[in-house]
């Protein structure tokens, strides 16, 4: 027993720098091999202006082999280091970031000299404004995971949330005619699917984690029961809303680059702004916050001083749960008008996986669900340009981009001590 326990663990942080090394080092020879030998003669080109834009910025042209070249060489150097040098975290996220953005930016190079994209020039404005449409109900979603698991509630069900909000936001919205009421009636769905989770997983102490599967698989099977026989038959009257239209805020919303992009979308844009300020400041500069952060690691001790841990519980999951709601009527009246079968497609899980990597916060979530925006904008791009490479692939960028973040990118991380743990009082 002695010998057993005097035996030492294999040296993984070791093993873990070597291999993050040479991902990293594999992404620089693919700037090298892949978008600076490969590339195409010319300039890629870069507009920082939506076309009939009245401020005119001029376009940056980039000569491609050449910057490929340097970039893949930074990227390599980064990978040598990180792999020699037990480097400091912020460190080590900087060069990840490093060698993604230049990856992207080779691959975009690549892409606009290829010919594929007949001459148009790559609009930067218009690629993050996709971003931040793609990112809505990711955020919203990552915002309730956060408010949940914050209080000791893992929110699987955010997948749920999503996929009713979109279906109820569409039918409410067709039905009346009115897109304010169709924006309410999703937000109170995803609530609805908060209260139930609460109740189940707070009451009943059913396991949380196959309890926001079930729910997830529950409401798909309704919203799709209901589109094949509700949705399908009169579709005119049930599922043909309008869209909100773009609200351009007066003065910002004309400055060059970033005024199109942050302050000229629509009220979905703006309501998630406003959801990431409550969230953040609310649980980390408030009263409410600090009892909230206490349900979440220690519910016995907050009991003892008067926090009531069930109430905070509910309140949380169900507020997040009306978030999450909001992030899924933009799938329908705040993008398309209309609902189809499973149109979420994973979006609550990703924003699960945004959470994580954002370290249970607020902010960090945000910038998670940014990456996975990006992505997801960055794959409907490079289709529209019908550049050599199979649509399977890219339309797998977005879950391959989750894989990846959370099972390399975020390293180790902490979840609330009480999360997922049911409370029951002595």
């Amino acid at each position: 027993m002695t010998a057993l326990a005097t035996v030492t663990p294999a040296p993984v942080s070791v093993n873990r720098r070597l291999a993050a090394g040479a991902v990293l080092i594999a992404f620089g020879l693919a700037d090298i091999l892949i978008f600076g030998l490969s590339a195409h003669k010319g300039d890629a080109t870069f507009a920082l202006a939506l076309p009939g834009a009245s401020v005119s910025v001029p376009s940056v042209h980039v000569p491609v082999a050449p910057v490929s070249f340097a970039l893949g060489a930074v990227s390599i150097l980064l990978g040598v280091t990180r792999a020699a040098i037990d480097e400091s975290a912020l460190a080590r996220r900087l060069s990840i970031a490093v060698v993604l953005v230049s990856f992207v930016f080779c691959l975009l190079c690549w892409a606009d000299t290829g010919g594929w994209a007949g001459g148009i020039s790559v609009n930067v404005v218009s690629l993050l404004q996709n971003t931040l449409a793609d990112s809505i109900p990711l955020i919203l979603g990552a915002m309730a995971g956060c408010m949940g698991e914050r209080s000791g509630v893992i929110n699987i069900a955010i997948e749920g949330q999503l996929l009713l909000g979109a279906f109820t936001a569409a039918v409410v919205a067709s039905a009346v005619g009115v897109l304010w009421l169709g924006l309410i009636s999703g937000s109170l769905a995803g609530g609805l699917v908060g209260l139930v989770l609460a109740l189940f997983a707070i009451r009943y102490l059913v396991d949380q984690i196959i309890l926001g599967v079930v729910l997830n698989l529950l409401i798909s099977g309704l919203t799709g029961y209901m589109y094949d026989r509700l949705l399908v038959p009169d579709a005119n009257t049930y599922n043909n809303a309008s869209t909100f239209s773009a609200l351009k805020v007066p003065g910002l919303g004309d400055i060059p680059i970033i005024g199109p992009i942050f302050f000229d979308s629509t009220v979905f844009l703006y309501i998630t702004y406003a959801a990431i300020i409550f969230v953040q400041v609310g649980l980390f500069s408030t009263r409410w916050g600090l009892r909230v952060r206490a349900v979440g690691e220690h519910p016995t001790a907050a009991d003892t001083v008067g926090i009531k841990v069930l109430g905070i519980r509910y309140g949380n999951i169900i507020m997040g749960g009306l978030l999450a709601g909001i992030g899924g009527a933009y799938l329908t009246i705040g993008s398309v008008g209309t609902f189809n079968k499973d149109m979420s497609s994973g979006l609550g899980y990703i924003a699960l996986a945004a959470m994580i990597f954002g370290r249970w916060t607020p902010l960090g979530a945000t910038a998670a669900a940014l990456f996975f925006g990006f992505t997801e904008a960055l794959q409907s791009f490079m289709g529209s340009i019908s550049v050599p490479i199979s649509p399977f692939l890219l339309g797998m960028l977005p879950y391959v981009a989750t894989i990846i973040a959370v099972a390399g990118l975020v390293g180790r991380v902490r979840a609330p001590a009480a999360d997922g743990k049911p409370y029951l009082r002595a």
